[in-house]
């Protein structure tokens, strides 16, 4: 029809086309939102690896990022428990994102984040390496779990909320850990002044760990029943940030972009979408080798 149309006609059509393209690529993002539960909430903890406050300081860096990126795109975010450093940065960080397609939008990020840079607790500006780990699981309605959790197999520990949580939180000992015994899943919690309350939440947030790990399994299991060769285990070094050369490198799908800092600041779009296409096997990486 552009082909053809008259001179005059050809500023509508283009219009027209451009709409459908937009249409198209909208209902194609539809496609790659394989996983159970994309509608859900995501439950994200946030965690350092070995490597004291330098660790600690890139786990904070990622969670203010991801609560970024969801102040950006219109998502609430629920922060459950933030245990700070002992020096700098955070012990670990867990909270809720809730909004549409909130946990298929987060599921890409699960996995080990890598960070090299120059460090700023370096006297003598040397470059380092560090870890950090974010665990995504989504929140299911409590209908659908059906795990029941011993008391023998739980370990409950109080003790005083630490960080900011407003006026009086740190003059009771209202914060709980729970501990899965069988497992070695810890959950804290420390939103609410009510130990009750904080407990509630944590063998909630408990049982939906508990809940994704057999899922995980049995997903493994019925692909294996089938002769599947498919990746039910996301890769354990997903994405590096190399800040002294200010790039963000993601290892599964190959996105690479120079502008580091919006990235932290929690511009994300182009990194998850291209890691749906990945998890729905629509895309992947040559291997490369990287610092």
């Amino acid at each position: 029809m552009f082909e053809i149309a008259e001179p005059e006609e050809r500023e509508l059509l283009e219009a027209e086309l451009e709409s459908a393209r937009k249409r198209v690529d909208e209902l194609y993002r539809e496609t790659l939102f394989t996983m159970k539960n994309a509608d859900a909430p995501a439950i994200v903890m946030v965690k350092p690896g070995a490597g004291g406050t330098e660790a600690q300081d890139w786990a904070e860096i990622l969670f203010r990022m991801y609560t970024r990126w969801a102040e950006r795109n219109g998502f609430k975010v629920e922060i459950l428990d933030v245990q700070p450093g002992t020096q700098a940065g955070i012990a670990a960080a867990e909270f809720i994102i809730r909004g549409e397609r909130a946990y298929g939008m987060m599921a890409p990020e699960h996995g080990v984040h890598r960070l090299v840079r120059v460090s700023p607790f370096d006297s003598n500006n040397r470059r380092h390496t560090s870890f950090a780990s974010v665990d995504v699981v989504a929140e299911v309605p409590e209908e659908q779990i059906d795990i029941q959790i011993p008391d023998s197999d739980i370990r409950v520990d109080v003790y005083r909320s630490q960080g900011a949580g407003g006026q009086g939180v740190n003059t009771t000992d209202s914060a709980v850990r729970v501990t899965h015994l069988p497992t070695g899943l810890i959950v804290a919690i420390q939103v609410t002044r009510s130990q009750i309350k904080n407990r509630e939440m944590a063998m909630q947030i408990l049982k939906q760990r508990l809940y994704d790990i057999e899922v995980k399994k049995r997903e493994e299991e019925e692909a294996k029943a089938r002769g599947e060769q498919k990746k039910i285990e996301w890769g354990s070094q997903i994405r590096s940030y190399v800040l002294d050369k200010q790039y963000v490198k993601d290892h599964r799908t190959g996105v690479m972009r120079h502008d580091s800092a919006n990235i932290l600041d929690g511009d994300l779009e182009e990194f998850m979408w291209a890691g749906l296409e990945w998890m729905a096997g629509k895309r992947t990486a040559e291997e490369s080798d990287d610092e």
